[in-house]
């Protein structure tokens, strides 16, 4: 996994979890639900950049 991947991913999930509490902290269930989509899609992200890893290490 890049490091301009794993900074990527990282930003996408803390933005979410900035989203999430601003929502919850203004009754936005709008943004709430945006923020925990953020961070849903910076797992699966990340998860996709480690499977690319092992398998290169498999490789090599």
């Amino acid at each position: 996994m890049g490091l301009d991947d794993k900074i990527a991913n990282k930003g996408q999930d803390l933005g979410g979890k900035v989203k999430e509490g601003a929502g919850k902290a203004t009754g936005d269930r709008d943004l709430e639900a945006e923020g925990k989509g953020d961070q849903a899609a910076a797992g699966i992200k990340q998860a996709g950049e480690k499977i690319k890893d092992a398998v290169k290490n498999v490789i090599n």
